[in-house]
């Protein structure tokens, strides 16, 4: 039998201990007893008294009463519930500590610079002597790979394509008319610049028309596994800076999404549409092309989007409607189908 470990030593390289001064500092949270060691991290079940784990969503309240974790990190409400023998670490962004705790014990693997005997660097090419290059992955001709990054094996790099500083790309992702700013993540099997889906019907067939236009992955984007993004026609496919792309996601081209949106996977959307900054969709939403999502909307899961969403607009449904008026019209579909109607 597989014993079940958060951060298996198998797959995971974990660092520590750390003294619980050093774990709060990290966390930016405060905690009376500072001189804890702490080993690791763990869910309030499993936690020893040498690891830390947190309570962000009071709905489990219940396992903080019986933790036997060493620190838990807590919203200073309910640090009075942590028991008596565990130390609380109190912050207003539990969640958010316990990412960086968790990144404290977990470290990403450091850089390993140089390229692999196997890997294929065209002349011409340009790689930071401080970059990655794993095996059997294809730098051609032009393309510049800063300082910083990693290659993954079977990568593909295309020609003129740019990746900024500390990037990662993940195995057999492939890039062509690409400019990447800093630490940008592409996720294994992402495919990022190729054509878009455009052409003009014609008597004797379709013609495809000229994709002329590159993709623009601002500093500090992340690229799930297995998302296409195609290049623009007429001008740019532009992903904001900080936006985050879930798996399995797909990017028309000519679209623009603004800094810090949440993509969730199997969404569709099409040419020319425009995210604002801070838009978040849910899981398999699809948006039909040329719409503008006004800032800080939140799309519904499975929404389609046909017209344009009005600024911290909520919509749910197809066709996407307001999500007071969604969720009434199934109340009274509900009251209809009981005969109550």
């Amino acid at each position: 039998m597989v014993e079940a470990t958060l951060g298996n030593a198998r797959f995971f390289r974990r660092s520590g201990p750390y003294s619980l001064a050093v774990v709060a500092s990290t966390a930016r949270g405060a905690a009376d007893e500072l001189e804890l060691p702490l080993e690791g991290v763990a869910p309030l079940q499993t936690a020893g008294s040498n690891e830390v784990s947190f309570l962000d969503n009071r709905r489990y309240a219940s396992a903080l009463d019986q933790t036997s974790a060493g620190a838990v990190i807590v919203h200073p409400d309910m640090a009075a519930r942590v028991p008596a023998g565990t130390v609380a670490i109190r912050t207003t962004e539990p969640y958010a500590a316990w990412a960086r705790v968790a990144a404290l014990f977990y470290p990403v693997r450091p850089v390993s610079p140089g390229i692999h005997p196997s890997a294929i660097v065209a002349e011409g090419a340009g790689v930071d002597p401080s970059a990655e290059v794993g095996p059997l992955s294809v730098i051609e001709a032009g393309a510049e790979i800063g300082p910083g990054c990693r290659i993954g094996p079977c990568a593909v790099i295309g020609s003129g394509v740019i990746v900024g500083r500390d990037c990662r790309i993940g195995a057999h992702a492939s890039l062509s008319h690409a400019l990447l700013g800093a630490r940008v993540y592409v996720y294994p099997g992402a495919r990022i610049g190729q054509e878009g889906f455009g052409f003009a019907s014609t008597v004797e067939g379709f013609l495809s028309v000229p994709q002329l236009g590159r993709v623009i992955l601002e500093d500090d984007v992340e690229v799930g596994a297995n998302t296409t993004i195609d290049r623009g026609s007429l001008r740019d496919t532009v992903i904001g800076a900080g936006s985050r792309l879930d798996n399995l996601v797909q990017i028309g081209h000519n679209v623009i999404l603004g800094r810090c949106c949440v993509i969730v996977a199997q969404v569709g959307i099409s040419g020319s549409a425009i995210l604002e900054d801070f838009v978040r969709v849910g899981g398999q939403a699809g948006m039909a092309g040329h719409l503008r999502i006004g800032q800080g909307a939140e799309i519904g899961a499975q929404a389609g989007i046909i017209s344009d969403v009005d600024p911290g607009a909520k919509v749910l449904g197809s066709p996407a409607q307001p999500k007071r008026d969604f969720f009434r019209q199934i109340a009274t579909l509900k009251k209809m189908a009981k005969g109550e109607g």
